[in-house]
């Protein structure tokens, strides 16, 4: 069995302001407050997510 690599991140500022569909995909990464942090498994639709919104989040 292989272990399934995962991505830290967190939500480091705040959404507000900015575009709907960047907002969405803030809640599509399962964040919701600021400081709050995700484990999701790492993809290449993760990584585009995380990519569109970088300014938004870090990776831990």
């Amino acid at each position: 069995m292989t272990t399934q690599q995962t991505v830290k991140i967190q939500l480091v500022r705040s959404p507000i302001g900015t575009k709907e569909s960047h907002r969405a995909t803030v809640r599509g990464l399962g964040l919701r407050k600021l400081n709050s942090i995700s484990e999701l498994q790492d993809s290449p639709a993760v990584r585009g997510m995380i990519n569109k919104i970088s300014y938004l989040v870090k990776v831990l």
